[in-house]
């Protein structure tokens, strides 16, 4: 005879049951590809890299489906102060900051070290959603209702970009203006905003704004050859080893780029191409089907979602994680400046991992929303 759960039991069994299974098998998935290549680039050692990634995936799952648990009216009762949290450790960072490799990006908490920018990533996804979902439509377009989402990218975007960090400052800026433009911006005062971006760039260039090193950066994508074996050596690398993976690559374990350490940054930023290398075009194109087919998914949770704040949140996670495959795949095969994004879920790195499976976490919660408040009613 079957004995009925509890109420709560049951409450939580159910909604793990209407979780998006084939979202997180997909997800756990490139997590795998991560682990293997980890694992390779270190010679077919666990340490030091595989082991913790693995581990780093599996605490990272279990924030997600906490997060998913939760339902999105919690969030949107958070994302100010959410936001507010993140803005002030970024006003932090120079004052308690930790630097490494000349950017004082990271602030030591007990003997965990994490980036304020990463947690900026969520609380601007969420605040720009709780702003919009707010406002009228006949308002979103309106230049008085554009300063405020103006103020929320910008402060955070500045801060970032001094610390210094181009990269994650562009990606911020980039999807905090996409999020704007889902709100449902016109496209006239968008294309205005557009050549704004343009002219500010060409200023921050042209008044020597940016660092030294970020000048060279871009001059070295234009023209990698002018210094092959000092800022052209990265890319130059990435390129030889993706080249030589041919169509089905040298094999698991038997790439020469890991094994004789010719690629620096072979466990973060360039990652990519040691999978490249050792599974050839046809594991890298199996890689990116993934990237793919996560985003897409998730693009069909957000448009399905119950709330205007649910959808805003979900398409807001999905443009950072579309940003991150953009990036470093275009930056690892020279068609965009190095800048040091990883690659999601397989590139080493902690916070990262946390921001995006947090994030999707809310991707999450929005997909359960759409058969009640999500979640269990929190």
């Amino acid at each position: 005879m079957a004995i009925a759960l509890p109420g709560p039991r049951r409450d939580i069994r159910s909604t793990l049951a209407r979780l998006h299974w084939p979202l997180i098998a997909m997800l756990s998935m490139i997590g795998a590809a991560g682990v293997l290549t980890l694992y390779s680039a270190a010679q077919g050692s666990w340490t030091p890299w595989a082991l913790q990634h693995l581990a780093r995936f599996g605490m990272s799952l279990g924030l997600l489906i906490v997060v998913a648990l939760i339902g999105m009216r919690f969030w949107q009762a958070l994302a100010y102060p959410i936001y507010a949290v993140a803005l002030v450790a970024l006003i932090l960072v120079p004052i308690f900051g930790v630097e490494r490799l000349g950017a004082q990006r990271w602030i030591d908490v007990g003997h965990f070290q994490f980036q304020p920018s990463e947690l900026m990533k969520i609380g601007l996804v969420l605040a720009l959603a709780r702003y919009y979902h707010g406002l009228r439509v006949e308002q979103v377009s309106h230049l008085l209702y554009l300063i405020p989402p103006a103020i929320m990218i910008g402060a955070p975007v500045g801060l970032i970009f001094m610390q210094p960090d181009l990269g994650t400052a562009m990606m911020l800026a980039m999807t905090g203006v996409a999020i704007v433009f889902l709100a449902g911006l016109s496209w006239r005062i968008g294309f205005l905003g557009l050549l704004g971006g343009v002219g500010a760039a060409y200023a921050a260039y042209y008044f020597d704004i940016l660092h030294q090193y970020q000048v060279e950066r871009i001059l070295t994508f234009l023209d990698p050859d002018r210094d092959p074996l000092g800022k052209g050596y990265h890319i130059l690398q990435s390129k030889i080893g993706l080249g030589s993976g041919g169509l089905a690559g040298k094999g698991y374990m038997e790439g020469t780029q890991s094994e004789l350490k010719f690629l620096p940054e072979m466990q973060t930023d360039f990652i990519f191409t040691i999978f490249g290398e050792e599974f050839g075009f046809i594991g890298a194109i199996f890689l990116l089907a993934l990237y793919y087919m996560v985003i897409m998914t998730g693009v069909g949770i957000a448009l399905r979602a119950k709330t205007h704040f649910a959808r805003l949140v979900a398409m807001g996670v999905l443009v950072t994680f579309a940003l991150y495959v953009l990036i470093n795949c275009g930056m690892v095969m020279g068609l965009a400046p190095v800048v040091g994004v990883p690659l999601p879920l397989v590139s080493y790195g902690g916070t990262v991992m946390i921001t995006i499976m947090v994030g999707f976490g809310l991707v999450m919660s929005a997909h359960l929303s759409r058969e009640g408040e999500g979640g269990i009613g929190i």
